[in-house]
């Protein structure tokens, strides 16, 4: 699935999945730099994120997979 992820004015990460009309802060990531490894969003959604480069600016459009939640 299609995933902008941005950074808010304060920091905050968060992901927004347009197909489901959703949007939810990262409340944690797997790896450092984001890319390659998994991130929960607030609503218990585990999503894997692809490898980037590191340095990646934001916000950004990937496709990432779900892998458990709602």
């Amino acid at each position: 699935m299609k995933v902008m992820i941005r950074r808010s004015a304060a920091g905050i990460l968060s992901a927004y999945v347009a197909k489901k009309d959703l949007e939810e802060p990262i409340v944690s990531h797997e790896k450092p730099d984001l890319w390659g490894g998994t991130v929960t969003l607030a609503n218990d959604w585990v999503l894997a994120l692809p490898e980037m480069p590191e340095g990646t600016s934001l916000p950004i459009t990937v496709e990432a997979r779900r892998l458990s939640g709602d």
